[in-house]
């Protein structure tokens, strides 16, 4: 019996059926936990989510900015829906895609699992979130998106804007914790995000930190594993464990065995991209073919 934390597949189907394959994943035995970002910009989105749908009884998954994307996108009229990108637009207009796109509202913010000593986010906490104050502030956001409510938030979940603040109520309040879970690389000391900044770590203008080094940041008292930053590539410091190396970018598609005392790194190829891509760019300076005002 074995427990994996997978990176962002981002609609990689071919990738995961093979780390999967890679890991001899046994149903019967073996837990799943996805980082987040299930979708877009892979060209198999649907099937990558029907697989992990399928999977559930075997997994757990914590929403990614893309993911609620989709959510948000899901609610509006079918014209507006046709105006994603291909990928998207086959999930929308799936025959089982209320079913897929309710399952995935239901799906947490943060997963804790005290008994192994892990937690996991898709991007960060906010600086002086303990595990205890980022389980209370995801929960906030899970039932709303679990309510008669969702729509509203869906709908105005969009935008930089307030950073988080404890004083904060309502939707802005809502807003800036989605912003911490789904969209944080970069902040200030006092936990400002740093949405623009993107690149790894040395690129950032003066002032700011990754998430996880900003000083006096509160002590956890759970190893994270996160996706979401592809920049950063695999790295593992501080008590966390970042996972997104790019896969839908061509890099890897990794797992972490989190049931183990030593680090377990599996990794297989992800998915095929032409080699020479017009207007080449690095990953974090590429638009957002498909999910309109939104974070990578």
């Amino acid at each position: 019996m074995a427990t994996y934390a997978i990176g962002d597949l981002q609609g990689c189907y071919d990738p995961l059926q093979r780390l999967l394959e890679r890991l001899r994943f046994d149903p019967a035995q073996d837990r799943l936990w996805f980082c987040g970002d299930l979708v877009n910009r892979g060209g198999q989105s649907l099937e990558t989510l029907r697989l992990v749908h399928s999977l559930r009884a075997q997994s757990v998954v914590v929403l990614g900015n893309h993911d609620l994307s989709l959510l948000a996108i899901g609610e509006r009229r079918p014209d507006e829906q046709r105006k994603v990108n291909p990928d998207l637009q086959r999930v929308l207009f799936a025959d089982d895609a209320r079913e897929l796109l309710d399952w995935l509202r239901l799906q947490p913010l943060l997963h804790a699992d005290r008994a192994l000593g892990w937690m996991m986010v898709h991007a960060g906490l906010a600086p002086k979130w303990t595990t205890t104050l980022a389980e209370k502030h995801a929960s906030e956001v899970e039932r709303k998106l679990r309510s008669e409510g969702y729509r509203k938030l869906l709908k105005n979940m969009y935008g930089d804007k307030p950073a988080w603040s404890p004083g904060l109520g309502g939707i802005e309040r809502e807003r800036a914790i989605i912003n911490v879970f789904t969209r944080l690389r970069y902040c200030s000391p006092r936990g400002r995000i740093a949405f623009e900044e993107k690149g790894a770590p040395g690129t950032q203008q003066p002032g700011l930190y990754p998430w996880y080094e900003v000083p006096g940041r509160a002590e956890r008292d759970l190893k994270i594993v996160c996706g979401h930053w592809s920049t950063l590539g695999l790295f593992l410091g501080h008590g966390v464990h970042a996972i997104d190396t790019g896969a839908v970018w061509g890099g890897k598609l990794t797992a972490l065995q989190l049931d183990t005392d030593e680090l377990r790194v599996i990794q297989v190829p992800g998915r095929d991209v032409p080699a020479n891509p017009p207007q080449p760019r690095p990953p974090y300076h590429r638009p957002l073919p498909a999910v309109p005002a939104r974070d990578e």
